[in-house]
């Protein structure tokens, strides 16, 4: 005779568990059917298809996870020994912890990737995130397990706490490094193949970002290793970012006795020439000029042309001061040198005053000092010379 739910049944207490198991996945069956009808209707954004996601993780886990829990639910009411009572209790809480943690897992990985498809980065570091939460929700699920099965968790939770601690310190740049390659993955303020300028001055190609280091190809074939680390505290000058095109700004000095309107006309028809012929300009970029300084020897202005990437600027500048050159020549624009002057003084308080200039390329300060020295041999005193530039 046995007793379920207030009934007196006569029959064996093993021929009433079969019953009971049959019963609960019954329930268990007809609540699964009405929440999947529901989730169908009431999702935001429209009704779930078939071959969601959601859907088929509900579909799948829901029905076995309802009939762990209702078997918890009655398993007091079952008329099992104390022992097997116990026994049973521990292996439906295990599955349901198990199943639990699954389909916390599965969602949180379909969360991921809804997040993924939405935001570009999130790619990049799709890999680490799905073992983080992994790791997580399989700690969390395996110390519950442990903990309804009488294991006491605090020693394992001090142990691992201390170990972690340990670990930390030891691995503190490597671990520095690897969060700081998260970021550069997620956040991207440098990509491979752009091309960048460090703070400590090297510049070039970004060849590799992995998660302990970046890797810069410079110009001349040469490989610069940066821990990440470093490259997140450091200001990175981008040249690909916002956009590959730059300007390119060329400084050009003319004599104070040229005539500026001839210049700047000159002067903008062989940059539009240089953009139209030589790779890698802009070709639709229309260059301009600006007057900017009365130097010492020259009027200094700017002249801005446009190339499609970095390292296109060292052909166009080579480029357009050839042109320059040779038409400032044949227009008759002077683009004057740096010019010295030098003052003779004697020593005997009377003053004698020579000026010569020479411009910088044929220029000898040595001979200058002899031949004004000899200027003023027939003179008793000594003389002092003083150099002056402009």
């Amino acid at each position: 005779m046995s007793e379920f739910l207030g009934i007196k049944i006569s029959l064996n207490p093993w021929s009433v568990l079969p019953l009971i198991i049959l019963a609960t996945a019954a329930v268990a069956y007809l609540i699964n059917i009405i929440v999947l009808k529901i989730l169908k209707r009431t999702v935001p954004g429209g009704a779930v298809r078939i071959d969601d996601p959601i859907y088929r993780l509900f579909e799948k886990y829901l029905f076995p996870l309802l009939i762990v829990v209702g078997l918890l639910l009655i398993e007091d009411l079952a008329p099992l020994p104390p022992k097997i009572l116990r026994a049973t209790h521990g292996l439906l809480v295990a599955l349901a912890v198990f199943l639990v943690v699954l389909l916390s897992t599965k969602g949180a990985l379909l969360l991921l990737r809804n997040i993924e498809s939405r935001y570009e980065p999130m790619r990049l570091v799709k890999g680490p995130i799905e073992i983080v939460i992994k790791i997580v929700f399989v700690a969390l699920g395996g110390m519950i397990i442990l903990d309804n099965l009488g294991v006491s968790i605090t020693p394992l939770i001090t142990t691992l706490g201390i170990g972690s601690l340990a670990v930390a310190i030891a691995l503190q740049d490597t671990l520095g490094n690897f969060f700081a390659g998260l970021y550069i993955k997620a956040d991207r303020p440098v990509q491979v193949g752009h091309y960048v300028r460090l703070e400590s001055g090297e510049e070039g190609y970004v060849d590799h970002i992995g998660w302990r280091n970046t890797r810069v190809r410079m110009l001349p074939n040469n490989i610069v290793v940066v821990p990440n680390g470093k490259l997140v505290q450091s200001n990175i000058t981008n040249y690909y970012l916002p956009d590959k095109e730059l300007a390119v700004l060329v400084q050009v000095g003319v004599d104070y006795d040229s005539d500026l309107e001839k210049v700047e006309k000159v002067t903008y028809a062989v940059a539009k020439e240089v953009l139209k012929t030589v790779p890698g300009c802009v070709a639709t970029f229309e260059p301009f000029i600006r007057y900017h300084t009365f130097n010492q020897s020259s009027i200094d202005f700017t002249v801005i042309l446009r190339g499609q990437e970095f390292t296109d600027n060292f052909l166009i500048k080579h480029e357009f001061i050839k042109k320059l050159h040779s038409c400032y020549r044949r227009e008759g624009i002077a683009i004057p040198s740096p010019i010295r002057t030098v003052h003779l003084q004697s020593e005997n308080g009377g003053n004698h005053e020579k000026q010569t200039s020479a411009r910088h390329q044929g220029f000898n300060k040595t001979k200058a000092l002899e031949e004004l020295t000899r200027s003023v041999g027939g003179k008793s005193s000594p003389s002092r010379p003083t150099v002056q530039e402009r």
